[in-house]
């Protein structure tokens, strides 16, 4: 599996503006292992994409980084009603500091 992680998107708008450039630019998708799942309810799961840059308590310390592999380790965060999941890799932050839209 494979995404076009971006950094520091604001929110879900800026996200898709910037995944948009880097592919205009030619960048690259990078293979990633999803280590958990994070399911919330529709409008947690709204809030959460209208302020991608929030401090979130389900973010520990340990997350994200690289595999062994180099596949970047993420949070698949996603909602109970919908398909659309973000995938988070938050580099040792406490806030979605890297993120894709998995497809």
């Amino acid at each position: 599996m494979k995404a076009l992680f971006v950094r520091k998107a604001i929110d879900l708008v800026e996200m898709k503006v910037l995944i948009k450039e880097a592919r205009d630019d030619g960048e690259k998708e990078t293979g990633y292992e999803v280590t958990r799942e994070i399911e919330m309810s529709p409008a947690t799961f709204r809030e959460f994409k209208d302020d991608l840059l929030k401090d979130q308590t389900w973010i520990k310390s340990t997350d994200g980084g690289l595999n062994k592999y180099g596949k970047v380790r993420c949070i698949r965060v996603k909602s109970r009603t919908s398909k659309e999941s973000i995938l988070v890799n938050p580099e040792g932050y406490t806030y979605p500091r890297y993120i894709a839209i998995e497809e």
